[in-house]
């Protein structure tokens, strides 16, 4: 009953306002109690009826009635939003004793504001009892669950989704991967073999086969990447602009190279010729995920040169013509086909035994098998499937579910109708929270990267997130986000240096169900901003923008709108229109990322519910002087916009908790690679908020700041060594803060911080800007800390014996922060893995002794001129996957050259590392100029 969820979304956010507006809406008092009672029984009602019917089809009795309420109740919302939309108008005029007359004035006005609302309660309670009447299931449950309510005194909500919290490292392992082996021996065979010419090899079948899994396995092993002189992901899915896919091509190969190129301003001719003149003289491997049309291939190959270097060129699709397609050269297609039987249940059972280590228990044995039959080998339906049952521990509870399965799956479904009505049966399983969470997600395009913060945040926004008490809402959300992730409904794209997700996106069937779901029941409605849109009822709209301008939508029809998010999806929307639609009264959530929009709509002030404002890089150059009046604003996100300074009125936005503004500096290797924000003083005032970054101190900002003890990320710049007692003193107050950068004045300007007695307890990220005479002593109490950055701190004394004990550090980054000879790891780092040292011009040699740093995976050594030797002992690290070196010593890289009888050549960097499962044996990609 998908309609009987959406109801229960918005009733939910109802009654949080009756609630907690009480004292506001206490003249419409009668209509609030009787609709109150309505609300509560209906729900109950919906809950049960939920439960009972599972994803069983329901009939056109019971839709057509949920339709009716939900429409209803967003009436009720926009009645309620209404009001307080007058109060806060009304609010205002008090805060001025001069405008006591014009209180007067509208005093009359005030009186009919509340008198409408109460007619229009009135009528709405009369509309709910005729839909009951009409209907009989309705009527028999109602009496029960009024009786019900008034007995628990309202008691109806629940949380089903806290489970076991083993789950939450699912998706921090590798080994979930089953069935793979064989296909991947036979693309690693193509991939690697000696054949000169450029090859083409495709996987082909259809979704949910897993064709991305496989072939990102491949492309991530380290021998592979290793085997190219460059390796580059593009995905294109249905709709695509070739020149930003060339764009992204080329950022990826100047990335790797460390160059920096302008790939953004370039025409489509530069474009080709950058990316041939680039690949040419190369061996390169490039992955073209999701390709739907052989038109593609005819748009792309222009720019991928036909070199006799062994290039590769690897797809996937799920179109028969598009592998077998004729494109010139050497083509190999591998057909994806379901997993065994064994194998699907040994993904199976990784999935829905996370606590047990995949291990099925001897009395749910039958039952397992039974239900992975009906998944037919299909990865995407095994991993969904066993994501639900992780949940489920009696024999009864997977009984219900096979039996669910067995009625409604016949042996005549297709594969995705398999796949679908699966996902459905996961979807159903979620609590009403989650499942909002998760239909939300198909908000953004099709394959877009979405970012765990951002997600958080407009959840928030939006009012999924349920209080928890003892629990900040952001921790809260990240537990909706990792259930999503363990019961296999997102996908993890990348993770951060701690092993939580980072980025994710939806498998496009997943999308496309998620899509349908949220038309039918009004959740998200999705445009590119060319047709007329209508009042129809929609709360959210999603524009993925292709033309010039967008065009204006009727104020009535925005009217009940309350999110809006614009994604500028190809060269024309990014470089055309500037102003967005008028008429967005009761905004939530404007997200405008990416947008090239320079100018703001004038009644962006306006907007009292908006709780969410995303400008990052956007053309903006200002906010308006009074953004006071948004004082609901929680997240204001305004990374690489042209705004350099707040306007004083920021300060009145008590209800914010995430500020974060800064500008990238193009020149990364300079002192100051970011540029902070010019801020209010008293930007203090704001006791809730979680995160500020990125500001520069300026008047006595830093005196303020020991008022703000609640934060959790903290990012300034611009610190003065005069500053230290001030700036010492504020952080030693701050007990959750979990990341810290500081960056001084100038590059000659010392980061004095010796008067810290000790670390805040819990802080996780470290990041130091500036000269340092030595190390603070404080650094031995940092237990949790799991990334250190040194940037510019030019020590003189080896600082390694200050942090070899620190018990959590899994990366430490050092740019420009010793100015010695050599550096001694003498014993420690137990839990290191990637290890960075750059622009240490001083350093010649590096001295491992055995059993240091036993977890390193990455050493990277870039523009150490005097570096000549390769670090003593490194060979001895057991997980070392690479050694990077860039822009070190030519003395070093003539004697690798030297010792493996290479040709001579002028090389700039080389990369050395270690083939997976062969002991010692070291392969070698040059750079060459």
């Amino acid at each position: 009953m998908e309609f009987s969820s959406a109801v229960n979304l918005i009733t939910g956010r109802i009654m949080s306002v009756l609630e907690n507006q009480a004292s506001l809406l206490a003249e419409v008092g009668a209509e609030i109690d009787e609709i109150k009672l309505e609300l509560k029984a209906i729900t109950a009602f919906l809950r049960d009826a939920d439960r009972r019917s599972g994803v069983a089809a329901s009939n056109e009795t019971d839709n057509e009635w949920i339709a009716n309420f939900r429409d209803i109740a967003y009436e009720v919302e926009d009645v309620l939003d209404e009001f307080m939309y007058h109060f806060n108008k009304q609010q205002q005029w008090r805060v001025k004793p001069s405008r006591f007359l014009l209180k007067l004035i509208h005093f009359p006005k005030n009186l009919l504001v509340r008198h409408g609302v109460a007619v229009k309660l009135q009528d709405i309670n009369k509309r709910i009892k005729s839909i009951a009447e009409r209907s009989h299931r309705y009527r028999g449950f109602y009496s029960e669950s009024k009786k019900s309510i008034d007995q628990t005194g309202g008691e109806y909500h629940r949380n089903n989704w806290v489970k076991n919290l083993s789950e939450s490292a699912l998706f921090l392992k590798d080994d979930d991967l089953v069935g793979i082996d064989k296909a991947q021996q036979e693309l690693l065979g193509w991939l690697m073999d000696q054949d000169p010419q450029r090859t083409m090899t495709s996987v082909v079948g259809m979704g949910g086969l897993g064709k991305t899994t496989l072939v990102a396995n491949t492309f991530n092993k380290q021998f592979v990447r290793q085997h190219f002189d460059c390796c580059v992901w593009i995905t294109v899915s249905q709709q695509y602009e070739v020149t930003e896919l060339f764009k992204s091509m080329i950022k990826q190969l100047y990335d790797k190279v460390k160059e920096k190129t302008d790939a953004d301003s370039m025409s489509y001719r530069e474009l080709v010729e950058t990316l041939v003149n680039f690949l040419q003289p190369r061996r390169y491997l490039i992955v073209i995920d999701d390709v739907w049309s052989i038109k593609f291939w005819q748009d792309i190959s222009i720019a991928l040169p036909a070199n006799m270097n062994g290039s590769r060129i690897l797809l996937t699709t799920r179109k028969e013509d598009v592998a077998s397609f004729e494109v010139g050269a050497v083509n190999h297609i591998h057909r994806l086909k379901p997993l065994p039987f064994d194998e699907s249940l040994t993904l199976f059972c990784k999935k829905a035994f996370v606590g047990k280590g995949g291990q099925c228990p001897l009395y749910l044995a039958s039952s397992a098998r039974n239900l992975v039959a009906k998944c037919e080998g299909l990865p995407l339906a095994i991993v969904a499937l066993g994501g639900l049952m992780a949940s489920k521990n009696s024999i009864v509870e997977w009984n219900e579910v096979y039996n669910n399965l067995n009625r409604e799956l016949s042996e005549n479904d297709t594969y995705f109708e398999r796949l679908k009505y699966i996902s459905l049966l996961s979807y159903h399983d979620l609590s009403y929270t989650l499942k909002q969470c998760f239909l939300y997600c198909c908000i953004f395009p099709e394959d877009y990267v979405i970012k765990r913060k951002r997600l958080i945040r407009l959840w928030m926004a939006e009012g999924f997130v349920e209080p928890l008490k003892g629990s900040i809402p952001e921790v809260v959300a990240e537990r909706y986000l990792t259930e999503l992730i363990c019961r296999g409904l997102l996908q993890v794209v990348r993770k951060n240096e701690s092993g939580r997700p980072e980025e994710c996106k939806m498998h496009d069937i997943l999308r496309e169900f998620a899509v349908s779901i949220s038309k039918s029941v009004k959740f998200v409605a999705k445009s590119d901003g060319t047709e007329e849109v209508e009042d129809n009822g929609i709360r959210r709209w999603s524009i993925e923008a292709k033309e010039k301008e967008m065009k204006a939508a009727s104020k009535a029809a925005l009217s009940r709108v309350r999110s809006l998010l614009v994604f500028a999806i190809d060269e024309t929307s990014k470089t055309s229109f500037n102003r967005l639609p008028s008429g967005f009264k009761l905004m939530r959530v404007l997200d405008l990322e990416d947008t090239p929009i320079n100018e703001l709509p004038d009644e962006l002030v306006n907007l009292f519910n908006l709780r969410y404002l995303n400008l990052t890089r956007t053309q903006v150059k200002e906010l308006p002087k009074n953004i006071g009046k948004l004082y609901n604003l929680q997240t204001l996100d305004m990374v690489d916009t042209q705004i350099e300074e707040l306007p004083a009125g920021i300060v009145k936005l008590k209800n914010l908790r995430h500020l974060i503004a800064f500008r990238y500096n193009v020149n990364s290797s300079a002192f100051h690679f970011w540029f902070g924000i010019v801020v209010p003083s008293n930007i203090c005032l704001l006791n809730n908020l979680q995160t500020l970054t990125f500001v520069e101190a300026r008047g006595d900002f830093i005196k303020q700041l020991s008022r703000m003890t609640q934060l959790r990320v903290l990012r300034v710049g611009n610190v003065h060594e005069t500053d230290e007692k001030n700036l010492c003193s504020a952080i030693s107050k701050m007990v959750h803060l979990q990341s810290l950068v500081v960056q001084s004045c100038k590059e000659d300007e010392q980061v004095k911080m010796d008067a810290l007695e000790s670390a805040p307890p819990d802080l996780e990220r470290l990041f130091l800007s500036g000269k340092l005479e030595k190390v603070p002593h404080w650094f031995n109490s940092l237990d949790n800390l799991k990334f250190l950055f040194l940037h510019w701190s030019r020590l003189r004394d080896d600082f390694l014996p200050h942090i070899q004990a620190l018990p959590n550090l899994e990366q430490l980054n050092m740019e420009n922060a010793y100015e010695g000879e050599r550096l001694d790891f003498i014993e420690g780092f137990r839990k290191l893995m990637i290890l960075t040292i750059v622009g240490c011009t001083r350093l010649k040699e590096i001295v491992m002794n055995k059993g240091v740093m036993p977890a390193v995976q990455d050493l990277c050594i870039i523009d150490c001129q005097e570096f000549t030797t390769l670090p003593n002992g490194w060979e001895s690290l057991a997980d070392i996957k690479q050694v990077r070196l860039l822009y070190v010593s030519s003395v070093l890289f003539k004697k690798i050259w030297r010792s493996r009888r290479m040709e001579q050549g002028t090389i700039r960097g080389v990369m050395l590392s270690r083939q997976e499962g062969v002991e010692a044996v070291f392969s070698i990609t040059g750079l060459f100029e």
